[in-house]
This record gives structure tokens, C-alpha cells and sequence, in this order.
């Protein structure tokens, strides 16, 4: 697949906040469409006059739709972007990294478990499991959060009907009524052969980590739980080595890749 070097110009056509200090941004191309996006693949968003950094896809083009990313205000360049509105112009470069490989979970159970804005990633992927429930087995989609109004896409979560789908917060509000406690306590709650299960990870690293970890110790074999890792990516090309981990370079190898391999290279501290 080719990607784009230079950003091309892409119209904000609607928007939404998540959270308190998260939005969602819904791009149309100014004049050209980049190159098809797969789910778990990045782009890197660009603010005019102030930086790029990288967002993964958090809806891919439908009929009527743009492609959509989810930004979460952490940064110069990320609060740039926060701040646009409808009919603002943004640049896009990708599609870069690997995606998700839903494709090779057909016919299995489906487990994805998300840790706060981890599930705005993994959300065309659910979306694609829960539209089609006669390729799949089993769907559960298992998310955390630290606190209630950390949670993103809290209606869309509701209207997955197909799919077993449990919500748990680090820090209740007054007002809440689910699950209080870590991700990986709804693990046992939820409906999946781990011998026939294809499992997809992305929040914090020691939460991939602890729930990567749990599932291999259930049954799941490691190369069949996908995970999606973070790294300072500039370039995106592999060239600046910024987003190195050990000898994998995640804006080129990853962000997504197996926890056999991710596994070693998360353990060691220097990395």
C-alpha cells in the first residue's frame, strides 16, 4: 500500500466530544482521497502552524461518512486539534502501520478489551464484528476507564447488541452503578473458548501487559492476541528511529503486532 508523504488537506465535516478533554473529528478530503485505511492503522494529523502528531482511525469511510480519529488533549499539537470546528482544515499523511487482521479471527470467538481511549482504535473493528455475527463466534468487547466520564463512546457501546459487552471503572462517581475494578476482572465474566479465541488489546502498556498475560494464562496462545502499542512517532516512515522498540520500529512494523512478539520487548525496562 502507498502512502501519502506530505499531508493532504482534509475538512472537519463534524464533531463531537467524548470526554472532557477528548474529541472526535469526522474528515472529509478537501480535494483527494488518501489511500484506503485499515482498522488499528495511523495517520499523522496534521495542525497547520503548529505540528503533526499521530491518531489512529477510529472510523473508517461509509457511505456519507469520513474517516473520523479520536484526539485526546495531552499536548501543543493535540489541543490544536481539539479546538477545531466544523468547516476547520486539517493534514492527513498514511495510511501508516499495520492493522488489526480481523480477517484472521473468522470463525473464531472475538475478544477485544480496551483501557480508556484504547477502544476509539478498536472501534471499526467491533463495529465489523457485531455487522456481521455469522463470521465470527462469540463477540465481547470488555472496557475500563478511570473513571466515568473517562469512558468514550458510551451510546455506541450500548447499541452493540450482538456482543457481550462489560464496563468497568478504576474510580466510581456517585452516580455509578457498574463494575468498579481493573479490566481484566471482566474476563470472567465474558464468553470465549480460549483454545478458538482471537483477541485485541489497546489502552495503557501495563494494562496490555497484565491483560495480554491473563489470556495466555486462560488458554489463548500469544500469537493470536493482537496488541496496539504507542511510541513517539514522527517521521512514520522508519527512518527517525523515534518510536524504537528493540528492533521493531512500531510506525513501520506496528502499532499493532502479536504478544509473542511484543511480549519480550515489553518485559525489558530499558525499552
Amino acid at each position: 500500500m502507498t502512502t501519502c508523504p506530505v499531508p493532504v488537506a482534509y475538512r472537519v465535516t463534524d464533531r463531537w466530544d467524548e470526554t472532557h478533554d477528548t474529541v472526535t473529528l469526522r474528515l472529509e478530503p478537501a480535494a483527494r482521497w488518501l489511500a484506503p485505511f485499515e482498522a488499528g492503522q495511523f495517520a499523522m494529523v496534521y495542525a497547520f502552524g503548529v505540528g503533526e502528531i499521530p491518531v489512529s482511525v477510529s472510523s473508517l469511510p461509509t457511505v456519507g461518512h469520513g474517516l473520523a480519529h479520536t484526539v485526546r488533549e495531552v499536548g501543543a499539537v493535540s489541543a490544536a486539534l481539539c479546538r477545531k470546528r466544523i468547516g476547520d482544515t486539517v493534514g492527513l499523511r498514511g495510511p501508516f502501520g499495520t492493522g488489526w487482521g480481523l480477517e484472521a479471527a473468522r470463525g473464531r470467538d472475538v475478544l477485544v478489551v480496551a483501557g480508556g481511549i484504547g477502544l476509539a482504535p478498536l472501534r471499526p473493528l467491533v463495529r465489523h464484528a457485531v455487522a456481521a455475527p455469522e463470521d465470527y463466534g462469540r463477540v465481547n468487547v470488555l472496557v475500563g476507564a478511570r473513571s466515568p466520564g473517562d469512558l468514550v463512546s458510551r451510546v455506541e457501546t450500548r447499541r452493540w447488541s450482538t456482543a457481550y459487552t462489560g464496563v468497568t471503572v478504576d474510580h466510581p462517581d456517585p452516580y455509578w452503578r457498574g463494575e468498579i475494578g481493573l479490566v481484566t476482572r471482566l474476563l470472567d465474566r465474558a464468553h470465549f473458548d480460549p483454545a478458538s479465541t482471537a483477541a485485541f488489546v489497546c489502552g495503557p502498556e501495563p494494562m496490555i501487559r497484565a491483560t495480554a498475560r491473563d489470556l495466555v494464562h486462560r488458554g489463548v496462545p500469544a500469537d493470536r492476541i493482537r496488541v496496539s502499542l504507542e511510541r513517539n512517532m514522527r517521521c512514520a516512515t522508519g527512518h527517525c528511529g523515534h518510536c524504537q522498540l528493540g528492533p521493531v520500529l512500531l510506525c513501520r512494523d506496528g502499532p499493532v503486532i502479536g504478544f509473542d512478539r511484543a511480549e519480550p520487548l515489553m518485559s525489558t525496562r530499558e525499552l
